[in-house]
């Protein structure tokens, strides 16, 4: 095996330590034959192990908090799916146990989601790890997981369930390294949550044995084998030498001659505060709201709960700029009372502000609930709408925002590629733009997120990507408006300059990243920012024009 591995660092740090195997999958179960009395008490055994399984991805969401608690909570909701337990009783009816029943009917719905187009496709590896764990707990077998461990140690897998993620523990948990994923996976935006090191997309990763020492840098990418001690105390120094810098670099993000550029948070809700207030966010980037409709998929949460939640966010950045989305449904994150079930390709279907227009009474309350959240409150409140495609889009959610009489600026995500090549358009009915890269890249480029066999296409450092966010910077620029980034492009530093060379106004990511981006800002003028940025768009791909960027801002 190579010295130097190379895959896509997704959250910084350095680690070293011992490897670790993730434990092995849950094996087939037989396919043996029950007694036709048998079947009531294998269906009443499926069907509570399936509620456990919900359950405990559901405790371990609440445990987490903020954007895994969102995952773990459409993972759970996966497990109770109606059509899927009537499917695992129709078989057990017929002669199969339970485990065996949940195994093919599990395969069976994994087969339609594979071939339902590359958004759903990208929960495959969601959907296995619910399967492995209800059929775990039907064998009486451990379930599939973390490794047990009194020592800390690098964990290896083929790809992280977000389950596993969540609740990893950095005191053991020196950093991760898998085969599978990209760079705006569900695994790898947890990592950043966690400020775990984090490597994916590494062939080979797991056959490193077990026991032996790597050292992880979760921000070049590079995982080195066996390193000697010279070796560790240089990737040591290294670290330190990151860290010294980060403490030195506090106050606003600004570039070395003074260009303010204001680094928000990410958030899903008023447990992500406290760590984006720490690290001195200048507000909220991104509030995803919909982690609040997630509890229930049959109705929609009642005003007051949402303008409790609500109300908990904006208080914590007085003076301000909290952008709230208003809910992004449908795809992976299906609700019953919202979302069509009958949709050949939901990702390019009826989801985001679609949904709710076609459900108004659903945008309305929102909206309202927003409005009385931020009454009295002295919070620079922004109201924007996911998956818009078009001016007849923007004009709708404008229209419904005046409508609900809502004292805040009204925006759009541009995340379909349409928007970008028509911002100026958009910009007519609406104040500002928010680039969301992770979905922009994935219509951009028709490369699921979560597959890491197409991650060179998921990479935002893409030349067609930077274009689309050059002309919504453009537009914004030309039309007197402001157009932040909040997708996970803004997390990585490097990048965070082409951004603002670019043009862009405003970078939101995981509160994890802000210090590395600060502290990467403050080193830069926007003169060098610029010329990085034309750099990185002459390029021909994403690797070129990484390399072309970095040349520019380290002199070379």
């Amino acid at each position: 095996m190579d010295k130097t591995l190379r895959g896509v660092g997704v959250s910084h740090g350095v680690a070293i330590g011992e490897v670790r195997h993730m434990g092995t999958a849950v094996l087939e179960p037989p396919a043996k034959q029950i007694a036709e009395e048998d079947a009531p008490r294998e269906q009443q055994r499926a069907r509570q192990s399936v509620e456990a399984v919900a359950n405990d991805l559901m405790a371990r969401g609440n445990l987490a908090g903020g954007e895994a608690q969102a995952v773990l909570e459409a993972q759970a909701l996966m497990a109770q799916d109606p059509e899927l337990i009537a499917d695992v009783e129709r078989r057990i009816a017929v002669g199969s146990t339970a485990a065996r029943a949940v195994y093919d009917a599990f395969a069976a719905y994994r087969a339609l989601l594979a071939g339902a187009g590359e958004y759903l496709a990208g929960r495959v590896a969601d959907l296995d790890d619910v399967r492995n764990r209800i059929v775990a707990r039907l064998m009486g077998v451990p379930m599939p997981g973390v490794p047990d461990s009194d020592r800390p140690y690098v964990l290896i897998a083929r790809d992280l369930a977000p389950a596993d993620t969540a609740l990893l523990d950095p005191s053991l948990v020196l950093g991760f390294v898998t085969e599978e994923g990209g760079p705006t996976s569900h695994s790898a935006i947890l990592a950043r949550a966690l400020g775990v090191p984090a490597v994916v997309a590494l062939p080979g990763a797991c056959e490193l044995a077990e026991g032996t020492v790597v050292a992880v840098d979760g921000s070049t990418g590079s995982v080195n084998v066996s390193p000697s001690e010279e070796e560790q105390a240089a990737f040591t120094r290294d670290a330190e030498e990151r860290k010294s810098v980060l403490d030195s670099t506090k106050g606003p993000g600004a570039t070395s001659d003074g260009h303010k550029v204001p680094l928000l948070a990410n958030v899903g809700g008023p447990g992500d505060v406290a760590a984006a207030i720490e690290v001195g966010a200048e507000g909220v980037g991104l509030f995803r709201t919909e982690f609040l409709f997630l509890d229930d998929s049959t109705k929609a949460p009642s005003q007051e709960k949402q303008v409790t939640i609500y109300r908990q966010v904006l208080e914590a950045f007085p003076e301000g700029r909290v952008v709230v989305r208003v809910l992004d449904a449908g795809a992976d994150k299906p609700l019953d009372f919202l979302t069509p079930v009958d949709e050949p390709n939901p990702a390019l279907g009826v989801r985001g502000l679609r949904s709710l227009l076609d459900h108004p009474e659903v945008l309305q309350e929102q909206l309202t609930a927003l409005a009385k959240a931020a009454e009295g409150l002295p919070v620079y409140l922004e109201v924007m709408a996911p998956m818009v495609a078009d001016r007849a889009d923007a004009k709708a959610f404008a229209d419904a925002c005046r409508t609900a009489g809502l004292q805040a600026k009204a925006g759009v995500m541009v995340e379909i590629p349409s928007a970008a090549l028509r911002a100026r358009s958009v910009l007519q009915e609406v104040e500002f733009l928010s680039l969301g890269t992770n979905d922009l890249a994935q219509y951009t480029f028709a490369a699921d997120r979560q597959v890491g066999a197409v991650s060179r296409l998921q990479d935002p450092w893409q030349p067609a990507l930077l274009d689309l966010v050059a002309l919504a910077a453009e537009a914004a620029g030309a039309e007197g408006k402001s157009c932040g980034v909040c997708g996970e492009a803004a997390a990585d530093p490097l990048l965070a300059c082409v951004l603002t060379g670019l043009g862009v106004t405003s970078l939101s990511m995981g509160a994890a990243s802000i210090p590395y981006v600060r502290a990467t800002l403050a080193k830069h003028t926007l003169a060098q920012c610029e010329r990085a940025a034309a750099a990185a768009r002459a390029a021909d791909s994403a690797q070129d024009s990484r390399l072309a960027a970095q040349a520019v801002l380290s002199g070379e």
